[in-house]
């Protein structure tokens, strides 16, 4: 039977489609409402004329049209943002004199400046509203962090987030609006105004029991590492992963297991089932036993703060459940498109989050590519048996989401298999112990051998992946790699798994146009960049400029190269880089058949030589800009990040008077000229 044949696989790709075209191309819900109507009513009518042939061509094409826009209708009222009572659309959201009223629904890893999170927006003055926003809460020692569910009020304004500053940035706007949050309050401790508590959430429930958790653990003998990964394999909870420990497991492979996922789920669940098994000898056992692991899997999610991993595989192995414990055949692809369908009809923007994204990708090719391996090599001893089945299943989920990685994180862990090989046999047993260690701590009975040998499994873990990080050849950093790109990667996985299954004429002719396509994405990647450009560059209190000719980047900068190499490799790998130079800032440089002038707080710029084009302002420089204009006539004014704010307002005030454009990186970002 033909994959594409499941109506079930059929509708979930249906509904996708309509949820990317709303996504993309937003309509009004009053439209979509309207729409959606209509194509149902006439499938319907089709249906009914049709009567002994409802799976005509003409029903067929109607049912997957109405199918889009149930997904445009989904992704449309889903919209937070349209809501008539969304905080948006308050005429006088950005004024400060406003008192905004607002929840906690979740607390993010704090930065270097800020401890943040995610608010729910009650009030604004005595007017009930909703929709969500970020918060920025400037540290303080003295000062505890906020807990979920605290109500608190502030006159702090609204900001828009912005869009990055600098060119192939992570664009934090786009993923925020994705959560449907376009907005951030940044403030300190004491401009914020407790207001008596509510009742508590789901989240603020599950919140309590984290931290209470945490705390019986943190009265026993397990070091700051060992109980930041027992929260992350456990609880979901990765806040206190040191970034040391963290970029080793990027490394490795292995982040995968620090996100509760379907491979975490996936284990609790034959736990349970075992558990339960002697319930299916009695009457009605077999109900009482799916209702037992339903309820167990969602006080699982919940407790791990239903985050998008743990709700979607949640969701999936709910499913599973269901059909194998009522004796129905259950197809493990329908399987895979129900539970995409249901949590997509619930939350259409899933679709655009990378973990769902990757969650999906390694599930369908373990079905798909897996037992295509496995007969490869069919070894006698068990215990090659079991090493052979866990290296397959690694081999075809990193064969799955492979071009995922390589879009979103540019780098391949040449050594997975071997972390996986190990690790992955062990979790069962370390996530089963781990649940009975946080069961005897919340019970006062955990026994201090356990707690120590427990401590000295997760610090084993730690250091076997320190290990497995520190073999820098087999870790492939820096890769360039675009959308199209992904897209031409998988048809060529998908004629590549085909050719295994079965060759022939037509499914090699697809293996070779799926290649030249491949090839082609490469040619158009390099066709499309320019050659040349020049790029004044955005840093807070710093002077950056570059100069790019094809691979080559030459910075011209007075900080430190680390920093440079750190802060731009974004731009790097989207530019394919090979090579950088740095040089010291130089007052002059040409652009094409153009001169750009760099006065720095020495003030000067009396030039006669040439007449500058570009004029950037750095160190903000005392000159008076009125005469520098009326003597240079510049077509351009920047001013960078390294400029005091109040200065840089008066300089925009002259140039408007002067009616010369002015550029002001931290407003529009880093300025690019071309240099071809």
């Amino acid at each position: 039977m033909k994959l594409i044949n499941f109506t079930i696989i059929k509708l979930t790709i249906g509904l996708i489609v309509g949820i990317i075209i709303a996504f993309y191309k937003p309509i009004t819900a009053s439209l979509a409402i309207i729409t959606t109507i209509c194509f149902i009513s006439i499938t319907l009518v089709i249906k009914l004329l049709l009567k002994k042939t409802p799976k005509g061509y003409l029903f067929g094409v109607f049912t997957y049209i109405t199918i889009i826009f149930i997904g445009i209708l989904t992704t449309t009222l889903h919209n937070e943002r349209e809501a008539s009572n969304h905080y948006s659309q308050v005429k006088s959201i950005n004024q400060s004199k406003d008192l905004i009223t607002f929840r906690i629904r979740e607390v993010l890893k704090p930065n270097l400046y800020h401890d943040k999170y995610i608010i729910d927006i009650l009030k604004i003055n005595s007017k009930t509203v909703s929709g969500k926003s970020i918060l920025n809460v400037e540290k303080d020692s003295l000062v505890t962090q906020l807990k979920v569910d605290d109500i608190l009020a502030t006159t702090e304004p609204f900001k828009t987030i912005k869009e990055p500053l600098n060119p192939e940035q992570f664009n934090y706007k786009n993923y925020l609006a994705k959560q449907y949050i376009d907005h951030q309050i940044t403030t300190r401790n004491n401009y914020l105004f407790s207001i008596l508590k509510k009742k508590h959430t789901v989240y603020g429930h599950a919140e309590k029991l984290r931290d209470h958790i945490k705390k019986r653990l943190e009265s026993y003998d397990f070091k700051p590492d060992e109980l930041a990964i027992i929260n992350a394999l456990i609880l979901g909870q990765r806040h206190d992963i040191s970034s040391i420990i963290y970029d080793n497991y990027v490394k490795a492979g292995a982040i995968h297991i620090l996100a509760v996922s379907g491979l975490h789920v996936g284990i609790i669940l034959l736990l349970i089932t075992a558990l339960l098994k002697p319930l299916e000898h009695l009457k009605n056992g077999r109900v009482f036993k799916i209702i037992i692991i339903l309820v167990f899997l969602w006080c699982f999610a919940i407790i791990a703060g239903l985050s998008a991993s743990v709700t979607r595989a949640v969701t999936m192995f709910s499913i599973v459940t269901i059909g194998t414990h009522l004796k129905r055949p259950v197809n493990i692809y329908n399987t895979l498109a129900i539970s995409i369908f249901v949590l997509l009809l619930f939350k259409p923007l899933f679709l655009f989050d990378v973990g769902f994204q990757l969650s999906y990708s390694a599930v369908i090719a373990i079905v798909s590519i897996q037992p295509l391996l496995v007969p490869l090599w069919q070894p006698k001893w068990f215990v090659f048996k079991t090493l052979w089945q866990v290296f397959t299943v690694s081999i075809a989920a990193q064969l799955g989401v492979l071009p995922l990685s390589l879009f979103y994180f540019h780098q391949f862990p040449g050594l997975f298999f071997l972390s996986n090989l190990v690790i992955i046999p062990c979790l069962g047993f370390i996530l089963g112990l781990g649940i009975l260690v946080i069961i005897l701590a919340l019970l006062n009975s955990l026994p201090e051998l356990l707690s120590t040998f427990y401590g000295f499994i997760i610090n084993y873990l730690n250091q076997f992946i320190k290990w497995i990080s520190l073999q820098d050849a087999f870790i492939f950093e820096a890769i360039s790699f675009n959308g199209l790109q992904l897209i031409t990667s998988y048809f060529l996985i998908i004629a590549f798994v085909r050719c295994i299954i079965k060759v022939n004429y037509k499914k090699i002719v697809f293996l070779l146009v799926s290649i030249a396509l491949f090839q082609g994405a490469f040619i158009n990647n390099s066709f499309n960049k320019k050659a040349s450009e020049f790029i004044i560059f955005h840093k807070g209190r710093e002077t950056i400029i570059a100069q790019r000719k094809n691979t080559l980047l030459k910075f011209y900068s007075n900080i430190d190269t680390s920093i440079l190499k750190t802060s731009f490799r974004d731009y790097k790998v989207a530019n394919n880089i090979n090579r950088i130079t740095i040089d010291s800032l130089s007052p002059i440089y040409k652009i094409k058949d153009r001169y750009l002038l760099v006065i720095d707080d020495n003030g000067i710029y009396n030039v006669k030589q040439f007449h500058p084009d570009y004029i950037v302002l750095i160190n903000t420089p005392k000159i008076n800009l009125n005469r520098m204009i009326d003597s240079i006539k510049p077509s351009l004014i920047i001013a960078n990040g390294s400029n005091y704010k109040s200065q840089v307002l008066k300089w925009k005030a002259t140039c408007k008077n002067k009616k010369v454009p002015f550029h002001y990186t931290y407003e529009k970002g880093a300025l690019v000229l071309d240099n071809d």
